[in-house]
């Protein structure tokens, strides 16, 4: 790898830096109150391991031992059933699954590893709406 690459973040990226420049709100991606949890068909009720708070979640994200900081997001129907998991997990803030592509989760990744960008978010968990906001060092 030459030094050029190197020092360059978004190398391997299919998307340039332009792309997640800016604030971008990603809809109804985040854990919220409202997230479906399975149903026993024979009770009508809720699993006990289903059921959870927002601040539950949300403690459970800010728990996880990284630099990145993390946030919740709805497991599946399936996972809480075949696992007897909560219905949340945590990944990091630009995770695929919330902003929907892995080439923008590798732009929002690199762009926050890179000392050239300052990437900041707000994760609305009463909406279930994040939003991140990118800037070139010299425009903040």
């Amino acid at each position: 790898m030459t030094e050029e690459l190197a020092d360059d973040p978004f190398h391997d990226c299919k998307l340039d830096p332009d792309v997640v420049l800016g604030t971008q709100t990603f809809e109804n991606v985040l854990f919220t109150d409202d997230t479906e949890t399975p149903v026993n068909v024979l009770t009508g009720e809720t699993p006990a391991h289903s059921q959870a708070t927002v601040e539950e979640a949300k403690a459970f994200a800010a728990s996880i031992d990284t630099d990145t900081p993390q946030i919740a997001l709805p497991a599946s129907i399936e996972a809480q059933v075949e696992t007897a998991s909560k219905p949340y997990t945590a990944a990091a803030f630009f995770h695929f699954k919330a902003t929907g592509s892995l080439k923008l989760h590798r732009a929002y990744h690199a762009a926050n590893e890179s000392d050239a960008f300052t990437v900041t978010f707000e994760a609305d968990y009463e909406s279930g709406d994040l939003t991140i906001t990118v800037e070139r060092m010299e425009d903040s």
